[in-house]
């Protein structure tokens, strides 16, 4: 019986390893977590360690690969990483290869929609305000506004995008959205308005609330400058879950300070940890959170159901699930 080496290249407990291991007899499991993250600390050691174990690997799972995989590792065949977003892995090398990569694509749909509602009722409720009367201990009443009849612009109508639209229906709101594939304007499920790519600017101009739900691509880098960002409404607030880079973050916080849009809220940063000198922490109207959109309880082990489901597939000569196309980065 032929053997598979299969190296688990992130945190992970042993009973999602026996769940692996499970999936066949011919699995032959390795976890090089470790071994991994003391090789990125440049441990000369667990490199050599590493370097042994990547030599034989057929098939890695993890949620951040080892450096330099392609040339470390030349029988490999097949990377399952542990995100929808795939940007972070595909170097040159990776995209030259004739390595597969697949994705968990799906599982963060209800996290991120999720998410996303929070941060419209925060802005339609003016929670940052009750924060600050909080702190001062101040008893000062306002009028917030609602969502129902305000309009949400989707940008990138993907698995995240499509279940934001249907939330969005449930709280009245119409739905506009743009999708690469979109070739004219229509309508489709839960979504008022579908436009092709090339009508972002009429959605931008429509909407109250845009969200970014795009994954990064050489196509969508600095996507939203200050053109876009000039084009929304004063009125509007802009929503990014997909990747930092894909709005310029300068254009962002002068639109932000100079009032050209109400609102942001990122979840994503062009650099993260976010650095300490960057201007975005100070502006008021921003919400911050520290790219968390997509998490949830038992991450890992909704991503290993989806790793072992493809494995089988992999061992039957079946078509894996959540391939990336690696030119396109998606």
């Amino acid at each position: 019986m032929e053997t598979v080496n299969v190296l688990v290249a992130t945190p992970i407990d042993e009973e999602l390893l026996k769940r692996i291991a499970t999936v066949s007899p011919r699995v032959k499991l390795q976890n090089v977590w470790d071994l991994s993250r003391a090789d990125f600390r440049g441990d000369s050691s667990a490199k050599d360690e590493l370097d042994i174990a990547l030599a034989d690997a057929e098939i890695v799972y993890g949620i951040r690969l080892p450096r330099d995989l392609i040339s470390r590792a030349p029988k490999l065949k097949w990377v399952q990483v542990m995100s929808a977003g795939v940007d972070r892995f595909l170097d040159s090398d990776f995209r030259r290869s004739p390595v597969i990569l697949t994705n968990v694509s799906g599982i963060h749909a209800t996290p991120i929609s999720e998410f996303v509602m929070e941060q419209m009722l925060m802005f339609a409720k003016n929670a940052l305000l009750c924060f600050d009367l909080k702190q001062k201990k101040q008893w000062q009443r306002y009028s917030p506004t609602t969502l129902r009849g305000k309009t949400v612009g989707i940008v990138g109508l993907g698995n995240i995008g499509r279940e934001v639209a249907r939330l969005s229906k449930a709280f009245g709101m119409r739905v506009i959205a743009t999708r690469r594939s979109a070739p004219r304007a229509r309508h489709t499920r839960n979504v008022d308005l579908m436009l092709p790519r090339q009508e972002l600017q009429r959605l931008l101009a429509e909407s109250d609330y845009v969200v970014i739900t795009l994954p990064y691509t050489d196509e969508t880098d600095s996507l939203f400058g200050e053109t876009e960002l000039k084009t929304m409404k004063a009125s509007a607030y802009l929503i990014n879950i997909g990747r930092g880079g894909i709005v310029d973050e300068d254009a962002l916080a002068h639109a932000l300070s100079e009032n050209w849009i109400a609102g942001a809220g990122l979840d994503v940063f062009s650099t993260e940890p976010l650095p300490p000198e960057s201007q975005l922490w100070e502006l008021p109207n921003l919400l911050f959170s520290p790219h968390v959109s997509g998490l949830m309880e038992d991450y890992i082990g909704r991503s290993t159901n989806i790793f072992c489901d493809n494995l089988r597939r992999y061992l039957e000569g079946k078509r894996l699930l959540n391939v990336v196309d690696k030119q396109k980065g998606y």
